[in-house]
């Protein structure tokens, strides 16, 4: 298992609000991302939950490069762009299957029509969707926790789906896919 901590660390500076809001969420999106993958083991499916747990930890490390004050980041890049700045800051020290993770837990995927669609700042466009069970498991995680929010229960599927209604139909239908593959947190 890799030290997750330490590459945060490379990063963030501990005891910093940035550091806090990364590490308690992450912390709550490995916790659900197991758990969930462990259903899936108990059904005969397999699922590698050590690399699970790492990703999770893992997944919103590019959030300090962005332009994010209501979660303690000072960067410059625009928000939606934290998954790709993860992806290449883990790309950097080798963990490229940690990096893919990164860059396609946004929402519940996004693809090239919609990055055209809707004006991201993603160039070039392309297909940003989780495909293995693992990508899916962080990413659906993820949606069940708000980092500007940590001491709030995870929300319902039905609060996720309306959260991911403003990005458009098939979002929802992505994240509903994933719901029926992984159900109830």
């Amino acid at each position: 298992m890799i030290d997750c901590l330490s590459i945060i660390q490379r990063y963030y500076t501990p005891g910093n609000d940035d550091y806090r809001v990364l590490v308690l969420h992450s912390r709550q999106v490995a916790d659900l991302a197991v758990r969930l993958g462990q259903r899936l083991i108990d059904k005969g499916e397999p699922v590698d939950l050590e690399f699970v747990e790492e990703a999770a930890m893992l997944h919103d490390i590019g959030m300090c490069r962005t332009d994010a004050p209501g979660i303690h980041c000072h960067g410059t890049e625009p928000y939606i762009r934290h998954g790709i700045l993860g992806r290449q800051m883990l790309d950097a020290i080798g963990l490229f299957r940690h990096g893919r993770v990164c860059e396609r837990h946004t929402g519940a995927g996004i693809t090239a029509a919609e990055i055209i669609e809707q004006h991201l700042p993603i160039d070039p466009p392309r297909d940003l969707l989780p495909e293995s069970v693992e990508e899916k498991l962080v990413c659906y995680a993820d949606k069940f926790f708000s980092k500007s929010r940590l001491d709030e229960p995870p929300k319902t599927l039905e609060r996720v789906r309306k959260s991911l209604a403003k990005f458009g139909d098939d979002s929802v239908v992505r994240f509903d896919e994933m719901a029926t593959l992984f159900g109830e947190p």
